[in-house]
């Protein structure tokens, strides 16, 4: 039993002033491992405090300095990945094949937000101004729990790049994890207030860093509604917004794909982190004259991907965060259903074998249009939707035809029309042919799936403001 009874301020492990706890669970088990003590609006305030103290001084760091802070904070991580990646299946059930990658991957946010410091140059000259990249102030991170780690490494990463201080409400859900890399951080020895860290619900903690005077920059991972809550909140104060949302991406199947190669990594890209990801490719788009051909396919590759707990070195899919989320996704796929759309694969219920537990079988519909809410909305979990089209002009409307824009995913053998495809696409990213994932590559949505960006240049620039001094 892990009971997390602190909080991260001023470079401390502190007790909060909040005084309610929740229960951590193993969706795995849906047994009880823990408990978290929640920071409240005081904390968030002490936190923001100690941010703002710290942050004339760090604002002047050199960028040398910077860069091997993210060095030490790089090593920090690494150090703990074993233990972060237990971490990371006991709360949330994660199976390996996902852990393998996002645990070093989060580790190496660092590193990466280190090389791009080392050609970014702060200031230039443009005309007969002399241009100067400003840190805009001190910066709230709000992080969700469908990959914890990375997401607080990442933002804070780019933070510390921009020589901004900050302040980072992850996912109370996730408490366990983030403690220990909250541990891993205070190793790399940091100044104090540079980073700050308080549990804490979204409608507590989170709405008072949305809305407090001296947070100049919030950056939020999460669902569109929450997203569109903090955006209110900080408009009173004109804050600067980057909000990283929901998605429903296409993963269109052209009609000169190689099904024994495009099928598995159309699974993939679908089923990615259990479903429970925004970036997931859960629209499934497929030429008319080859459904039939796809439809076999996928019913066969499905069976690849085993459901199972973290300790199944086979598992491709693992459980939903929680009873609620599991029921949420069972919801979805009784609503498809009732809309008329025929299962191909899963449906409801738990896998068989699988009798506790908060598994959902892996669900493929097919007969589905795009007006469908299975088709329209985000469901996050392990629901894919089969939807017919004539030809390329028809994928690109349906594909477009969506509140989102986050990810799509494009399969197919022709690589310049596949280009040509992409660029129509009104989408953030465009992954082709299951291609490997770019950190330096701008990261975030059109529409509602998000303002700004993350990552790369574009994601360091999102927390500095250009100032242009004329003689």
């Amino acid at each position: 039993m892990r009971n997390i009874d602190t909080i991260y301020i001023d470079g401390r492990f502190v007790t909060p002033n909040g005084t309610e706890t929740i229960d951590l669970h193993n969706p795995s088990t849906e047994e009880k491992i823990g408990t978290v003590r929640l920071g409240d609006a005081e904390d968030a305030q002490e936190a923001v405090a100690a941010a703002k103290r710290a942050f004339p001084a760090f604002s002047r760091t050199a960028k040398a300095e910077r860069i091997d802070m993210l060095k030490q904070l790089n090593a920090a991580v690494l150090a703990r990945v074993p233990d972060l990646t237990e971490a990371m299946a006991l709360e949330y059930g994660a199976p390996q094949v996902f852990t393998r990658f996002s645990v070093p991957h989060a580790a190496s946010s660092f590193a990466t937000m280190a090389t791009v410091l080392e050609d970014y140059q702060f200031e230039r000259k443009i005309g007969r101004a002399r241009v100067v990249m400003q840190p805009s102030g001190v910066a709230a991170a709000i992080t969700p729990w469908n990959s914890n780690i990375g997401f607080i490494t990442s933002k804070l990463a780019t933070a510390i790049a921009a020589g901004t201080t900050i302040v980072i409400k992850p996912s109370e859900m996730s408490a366990i994890q983030t403690q220990i890399l909250i541990e891993c951080l205070h190793e790399a020895g940091l100044p104090e207030g540079v980073f700050n860290i308080v549990n804490g619900l979204g409608n507590v903690v989170g709405a008072e860093l949305s809305r407090h005077p001296d947070i100049s920059k919030v950056t939020f991972t999460g669902s569109t509604a929450v997203g569109r809550e903090i955006l209110q909140s900080a408009a009173d104060t004109f804050k600067r917004v980057t909000l990283e949302l929901g998605g429903k991406g296409p993963n269109i199947i052209l009609d000169d794909a190689d099904l024994e190669v495009v099928i598995p990594a159309v699974l993939r890209m679908g089923f990615v982190n259990s479903g429970q990801a925004c970036v997931a490719g859960t629209r499934i788009l497929v030429p008319s004259h080859r459904l039939d051909d796809v439809l076999s396919k996928l019913k066969q590759e499905i069976n690849a991907f085993k459901v199972g707990a973290p300790d199944d070195p086979n598992a491709m899919i693992g459980p939903m965060v929680s009873q609620k989320q599991y029921d949420r996704v069972q919801s979805y796929i009784e609503l498809g259903l009732q809309e008329g759309a025929s299962l191909l694969a899963g449906g409801l219920g738990r896998p068989d074998g699988l009798e506790r537990g908060w598994f959902p079988k892996p669900t493929i519909f097919t007969g589905v249009n795009n007006q469908m809410r299975i088709a329209r909305e985000e469901i996050f979990g392990p629901v894919l939707s089969v939807i017919a089209y004539r030809d390329d002009d028809e994928a690109v409307s349906i594909a477009n035809d969506t509140p989102y824009g986050l990810q799509a995913y494009l399969h197919g053998t022709d690589a310049s029309r596949m280009q040509a495809l992409a660029d129509r696409l009104d989408s953030g990213r465009v992954v082709i042919n299951g291609a490997l994932h770019e950190p330096l590559a701008p990261f975030g949505g059109f529409k509602q799936s998000g303002i700004g960006r993350e990552y790369g240049v574009f994601g360091l620039e999102a927390f500095l403001e250009p100032k242009a001094i004329i003689s």
